[in-house]
């Protein structure tokens, strides 16, 4: 049966080549999926400018609830008590222990040198100062750290207080002596560049080297209130105290990773080698959960398109081959002998297909992992493991669905009796098994479930629990497809179609007669628009949070800066500009309550809100705003209700960078359901931050237009605008969750796509017999390609209309859980995109395989083998 079975293939070249792409598509885009896990669990970071040490101590970059499971990234820098370093140089087996301090940095000109002429690398058309910034945002850092690198001088010398050295890919044509502007916490800053430098091997971001005095005096002194082109300058850049990392050098004959397990460390502090240092240098590798996560859905939803997918394909060719398996019966082949051979010839296709498909996997993986990358999803630096664990799982679990989806169809095959099989070839069916109609009738109550649910959720449950309905409502309509197609066909419908005549009428009768078969084209369509559509949920909620967090503030004009935050001489100064009449810092974190501890947020944290001005503008129940100062904060009603606690008491709060704060509850402020934030001082909460600095200033004005004209230019990087910017910072945030599904929508969408036109050319093609029927009778070439048109027309009518269905029950729900209202959010021209390229799927295909079915003459097609 195995050569009767090989022999077949190249008889039903159409459906064998559909099953091939398919399995393709899926083993390649599985082999994907399990290479994001694979880097989610290893979370391999090369390190860069940290590359010099052996050894790298950081604070613990991810939060580890107290009383949950899971760990979460500290969204600011766990930085370390600097007097550990002096401690680690006297352990014994230990060299050198050298801290480093990162703190924005941004070169905004080169200025005049001691000649008086501009500097050859100074930007074009301009000398003196310059307004605009030169570069880019950098991290500053003391030149005793430059030898964790390690940088090397070119030119010039080490810098001393008020000077600089800056990596030679900074500096142009500039040269020792010369001057330059650099913005420190902000503010711009004139210094004397003392040499140029260069790293020993490729760095992604240059540095800018200052005096280690003064970035002493800046992390560990009080805030400078010198002269700004002093070198006191970096004070106040700093943000919360302590250093970065500490680069430790074992001893001679020491090994790096013994060391490194019987280094006396704190609580919350780890020391890193190899690959793993990359976690002490670049932000967001602290934990591979939201890659995991995503590996795992996108892995999901492959497996079950491909489930779908292939069985309805091959169960088209099956279905497609009764006369001739009728025939192998009625001839002597005894069941399991036809069921063996029609799993022979499926699973030789299939695992060609499965082979070419894990030789793509590679490419398909750097593919997808570099456009994570490349969206600010993933950290550029994390490199992309595939071993060989992810192909041999994609092997298994392509294997596994082509053997289970083809075994049911052989099952079917070989149970039909001869005579029976016969009978159907010529008048096909439509009825589907009472099991599997129940099953089908479980997926669609399952949806309607979760779609019932979810609105009474919060965003974020609603957000998670609300997705799978999709899902379950696409496995319903493949289930039940051959009825959906009978049912949606209602006079009123059949009616329009059946008025164009007798192409009409015949498109018609063939959804019927053919309901199964076009359920196999009805199947794809249906998911990809489903899972298209599906987007709208992403930008409802995407709206749905900006609105939560504008709406709350008041305030008509917003100060930005490109240079690390707002200084506080703009603060300061713009309080006394024209037509403003308050201003407050805006600074955004986020955090955990932990004393006493609050059990509604352990991995995922609290949003913290810091504000120094009169701008909240939700509804005070208990306490007043106006003693939000100090160490202070203020409650949602419901959050204190839960913790008893009330105005007045004394609460722990960890921040986004592991500091313990001890605060006192001075109001209790009502915020949108679901989008609640913790309000903290501005200049508390900005302590505890990366950059040390407010994000953003609000501002309320009498007069817009005034305001919107004030002179900036004082402090390069900033920017004035409306209060449509607010949103802009959590725009990004959530953004990033939307690109993802972007991301796996677009791929599940084209892999669902490219079925659906293997599909349509399997079902078509194989209808020559009934084509040159047509023809003998009277029909030319363009009626039936009428009736062709007609009926793809209608099938993808049928599959957009089911496919908005089931994404309804995923999108409408959230709109109610996020917005009160079942209004989804988003641009039109998604969804009027996707009908168009429904269409350009659908009727090229039909066209392009229905002239090549009619390529014959009508005599001979009657007689060809397939059809």
């Amino acid at each position: 049966m195995f050569r009767l079975a090989v022999t077949t293939l190249r008889y039903r070249t159409a459906a064998f080549l559909a099953i091939f792409v398919a399995v393709l598509l899926g083993g390649a885009l599985l082999s994907a999926a399990g290479g994001l896990l694979e880097t989610g669990l290893r979370l391999n970071a090369p390190p860069q400018r940290l590359a010099a040490a052996p050894i790298v101590v950081t604070g613990d970059p991810a939060y580890h609830p107290p009383n949950g499971n899971g760990a979460a990234a500290f969204p600011e820098r766990h930085r370390v008590d600097a007097a550990l370093a002096t401690k680690l140089a006297g352990t014994p087996g230990v060299a050198h222990a050298i801290p480093d301090r990162t703190f924005p940095a941004v070169v905004t000109a080169l200025a005049a040198s001691p000649n008086g002429n501009p500097p050859a690398g100074a930007p074009s058309g301009s000398g003196g100062d310059h307004t605009k910034p030169y570069g880019m945002a950098l991290a500053g850092h003391g030149w005793a750290s430059a030898v964790l690198t390690p940088y090397e001088l070119r030119a010039g010398q080490a810098p001393r207080s008020g000077q600089i050295v800056l990596d030679q890919r900074l500096a142009g044509s500039a040269k020792p002596g010369d001057q330059v502007t650099v913005a420190v916490s902000g503010e711009p800053r004139k210094y004397t560049l003392a040499g140029l430098a260069v790293a020993k091997h490729q760095l992604d971001n240059p540095a800018i080297f200052f005096a280690d005095a003064d970035v002493a005096a800046g992390v560990n002194g009080p805030l400078g209130t010198g002269s700004p082109s002093g070198p006191d300058g970096i004070r106040g850049a700093s943000g919360a105290a302590g250093v970065d990392a500490i680069g430790v050098f074992p001893a001679d004959g020491t090994s790096a990773k013994d060391l490194a397990k019987h280094l006396d460390l704190p609580a919350g502090v780890k020391a890193y080698t190899g690959d793993d240092r990359g976690a002490a240098e670049f932000t967001g590798i602290a934990t591979g959960l939201p890659l995991i996560i995503m590996s795992g859905v996108f892995g999901g939803m492959v497996a079950v398109v491909m489930a779908l997918v292939v069985s309805a394909t091959i169960g088209l060719s099956v279905r497609q081959r009764r006369r001739e398996l009728a025939l192998l019966r009625a001839s002597g082949a005894t069941p399991s002998q036809v069921g063996k051979m029609v799993v022979a010839e499926t699973m030789v296709v299939g695992v060609l297909g499965l082979v070419l498909g894990l030789l793509c996997g590679r490419f398909a993986g750097n593919w997808i992992f570099g456009m994570l990358t490349d969206g600010g999803i993933v950290p550029a630096q994390l490199r992309f493991d595939q071993g060989i664990l992810p192909f041999a799982g994609a092997a298994l679990l392509t294997f596994a669905v082509l053997r289970v989806t083809v075994g049911f169809a052989a099952g079917r095959a070989a149970r039909i009796r001869p005579i029976q099989a016969l009978a159907e070839a010529a008048v096909p069916p439509v009825v589907l098994s009472r099991v599997r109609v129940i099953i089908g009738l479980v997926f669609a109550g399952a949806t309607v479930a979760i779609a019932s649910s979810t609105p009474f959720m919060g965003p974020t449950n609603a957000a998670a629990i609300d997705g799978p309905a999709g899902l379950t409502g696409s496995i319903a309509v493949a289930i039940l497809a051959p009825l959906v197609i009978q049912r949606v066909l209602i006079p009123r419908v059949t009616g329009w179609i059946e008025k164009r005549g007798t192409a009409g009428t015949l498109a018609v009768i063939n959804l019927r007669v053919r309901a199964v078969q076009f359920g196999a084209i009805l199947i794809p369509i249906t998911i990809a628009t489903a899972i298209a559509v599906g987007i709208y949920s992403q930008t409802t909620q995407q709206k749905a949070a900006v609105e939560a967090f504008t709406g709350n503030l008041s305030g008509d004009v917003v100060i930005t800066s490109t240079t690390g935050g707002v200084p506080a001489s703009l603060t300061e100064a713009v309080g006394s500009m024209p037509g403003v009449t308050a201003v407050s810092e805006l600074v955004q974190s986020k955090g955990w309550i932990e004393e006493p501890y609050d059990k509604s947020h352990t991995s995922d944290a609290w949003p913290l809100l810091g504000l120094s001005g009169p701008i909240y503008k939700g509804k005070v129940t208990k306490g007043s705003l106006d003693d939000l100062t100090g160490e202070t904060i203020a409650l949602p009603p419901g959050t204190a209700k839960k913790l008893k606690v009330d105005v007045g008491s004394d609460l722990g709060v960890r921040l986004g960078d592991n500091a313990l704060v001890k605060v006192k509850v001075v109001a209790l402020v009502e915020g949108p359901t679901g989008y609640e934030s913790l309000l903290l001082p501005a200049k508390l909460l900005a302590a505890h931050t990366t950059t040390g600095l407010p994000s953003q200033l609000v501002l309320k004005t009498s007069n817009k237009k005034a305001a919107l004209k004030a002179d900036l230019s004082k402090w390069p990087g900033t920017t004035m605008g409306s209060r449509d910017v607010l949103g802009d910072g959590l725009d990004t945030g959530l953004g990033v969750d939307a690109w993802i599904s972007y991301l796996l929508a677009a791929i599940a969408v084209a892999y669902t796509a490219i079925a659906s036109v293997n599909t349509i050319a399997v079902a078509v093609l194989d209808r020559r017999r009934e084509f040159g029927l047509q023809r003998l009778t009277g029909s030319t070439r363009r009626e039936v390609s009428r009736m062709l048109r007609l009926e793809a027309l209608l099938i993808a009518a049928i599959g957009l209309v089911t496919g908005l269905i089931t994404a309804a029950f995923t999108v409408l729900p959230i709109a109610l859980a996020t917005r009160g209202l079942p209004i989804p959010s988003g641009p039109i021209w998604i969804l009027l995109i996707w009908v168009a390229v429904v269409l350009l799927l659908v009727l090229p295909t039909t066209a392009i395989t229905g002239r090549i079915a009619m390529r014959a003459k009508p005599m001979d097609a009657l007689s060809t083998p397939v059809g």
